[in-house]
């Protein structure tokens, strides 16, 4: 028996001959470009001849070596060349290559790996686990995810987290949940990882209740990774009090200086609740070499929704000339957007011709961009040039253009160009409700009662049904949802008969305009 420092030196000295063994394989590989998966299965096999009295530590640091080097074929032939050898894997043997099935995102060859861990009894090894776990969660085999996790001995808080986040992933709210409460111990990475999650599917009450959860149990305090989906949450309920209070504690957790991301999000929520002031003052306290192309996005996509298209305007200006940061497609979009609704029509048309000639980026422009254009160009009335805007466009236009064409014609009754448009939407997307209810909308501003009748028994056969739209104001801290025609409300009755006090009143009022 070695005692423990002769097993480190061993491991070290393993290490280093897989190291360097592999750096040399490396250099093997004919230089083409495009490596054949014989050259991979030879490298494989040769660095493992090259090594004297090969056992399972050296074999595990060659795979490792390989793994780290992003080498991941290799790392799986190198396995399979140890199986053939007649050497037995251990747990870090398993726990190393089935990274590699994760990262080529082959679900196949994690199963097989799961099989052979489990034919030898390691798969309920806690290591060995959390490897097939993750795998099994990051390529969206949910139920096999659950068995390894129930198979496994002991799992540690990271597999739980994995498997939280594979579920909150997969909207599987309740299971997550389930999960979450019967932990013995949270970590603040645990929390995250919830609150994340449902900030990142859209279930935004719920991602500021975990996190209201979590101050109130007190065991563990955020950190700046909570704090990012914490307002980004809250941004999209659009709560101005309950935003200004996450705030204060983001102050109260992590003091006055916030990282990039942190003051990101808070740009973002104050200009998502029309408090362009204090977006501007959150951007404005974050140091300038921490603001990114993110920051700037926000500010512009602020302002350019907030109707202040000349200030979306200037923002750009100044990002252009006191930094080395260049516009990606998100920039160019919000500043289009800007353009559009503040009607600042030749200014667009010089940035859209400027990212076109100017900017050497090929991803700069995107079918978004010629959709903003020419939604722009419509809601002008400048038809003609929207058409040969749609003839010159070099890429296939997504529905979401021809949206916006339509748009564009209903406001000026373009007969022609509508029909067009409505004949693209219905053979993109045939189920796309929204399509539907723009058409029929689209009918009824040209008159043309037929094709409106026509659009809505075509909604009802095929069992397509408009979401209702909804409005909420923030009063005392509380948000107040309304839909259209709410009949169930709790406060109905006050809000009908303040609506028909006030229709009084206005009648009233022209009536004595009218004297």
């Amino acid at each position: 028996h070695m005692n423990l420092s002769q097993r480190q030196i061993l491991l070290r000295k393993s290490h280093s001959l897989a190291s360097a063994l592999v750096t040399k394989s490396q250099n093997s590989i004919p230089n083409s470009g495009r490596h054949l998966d014989s050259d991979l299965i030879r490298n494989a096999h040769q660095v493992f001849d090259e090594i004297p009295d090969l056992n399972v530590v050296s074999a595990t640091a060659v795979i490792g070596r390989f793994v780290k080097e992003n080498r991941h074929v290799e790392a799986s032939h190198a396995f399979k060349r140890l199986l053939c050898l007649g050497i037995r894997p251990n747990e870090f043997t398993f726990g190393t290559v089935i990274g590699s099935s994760t990262s080529l995102r082959d679900v196949k060859l994690g199963k097989q790996l799961h099989c052979y861990a489990l034919k030898i009894g390691l798969a309920s090894n806690v290591f060995v686990g959390s490897a097939v776990l993750n795998c099994y969660v990051k390529l969206s085999a949910l139920t096999d995810a659950r068995r390894s996790f129930d198979d496994t001995r002991d799992p540690n808080i990271v597999s739980i987290t994995n498997l939280i986040s594979g579920y909150l992933k997969k909207h599987e709210f309740e299971e997550a949940l389930s999960l979450f409460r019967t932990m013995p111990e949270r970590s603040v990475v645990t929390w995250n990882a919830v609150i994340g999650g449902f900030s990142q599917t859209g279930q935004n009450e719920e991602a500021v209740n975990t996190f209201v959860d979590m101050l109130r149990e007190g065991l563990v305090l955020p950190n700046e990774s909570t704090f990012p989906s914490t307002i980004t949450a809250i941004s999209n309920i659009a709560s101005h009090g309950a935003g200004k209070s996450i705030h204060a504690c983001a102050i109260k957790f992590l003091g006055k200086r916030f990282n990039v991301f942190v003051g990101n999000s808070l740009i973002s929520f104050y200009s998502k609740c029309g408090n362009m002031e204090d977006s501007l003052l959150a951007f404005n306290k974050l140091q300038e070499e921490q603001r990114n192309i993110v920051s700037w996005n926000s500010m512009i996509w602020g302002y350019a929704h907030n109707g202040r298209g000349e200030e979306a305007v200037a923002m750009f200006e100044k990002m252009i000339k006191d930094t080395n940061l260049k516009p990606n497609n998100v920039t160019l979009l919000g500043l289009l957007f800007a353009c559009n609704h503040a009607g600042l029509i030749q200014e667009g048309y010089t940035y859209f011709n400027k990212a076109v000639n100017d900017y050497d980026d090929p991803n700069l422009i995107q079918p978004e961009h010629y959709a903003c254009m020419v939604d722009m160009l419509s809601r002008s009335g400048r038809f003609k040039e929207a058409e040969e805007l749609i003839k010159s466009m070099p890429l296939d236009p997504g529905i979401g253009f021809w949206k916006a064409l339509l748009g564009g014609c209903q406001i000026h009754s373009n007969k022609r160009l509508a029909k067009l448009a409505a004949s693209k939407i219905l053979e993109m997307d045939p189920r796309d409700v929204s399509s539907y209810v723009m058409l029929s909308n689209a009918y009824s501003a040209l008159e043309n009662w037929q094709d409106v009748s026509l659009i809505r028994r075509k909604m009802k056969e095929t069992g397509l049904k408009r979401f209702t739209g909804c409005s909420w104001i923030e009063i005392k801290g509380q948000v107040r949802v309304f839909v259209n025609a709410d009949k169930n409300n709790e406060l109905k009755d006050e809000v009908y008969r303040m609506l028909a006090c006030i229709t009084q009143q206005l009648d009233e009022d022209e009536c004595w305009e009218d004297l």
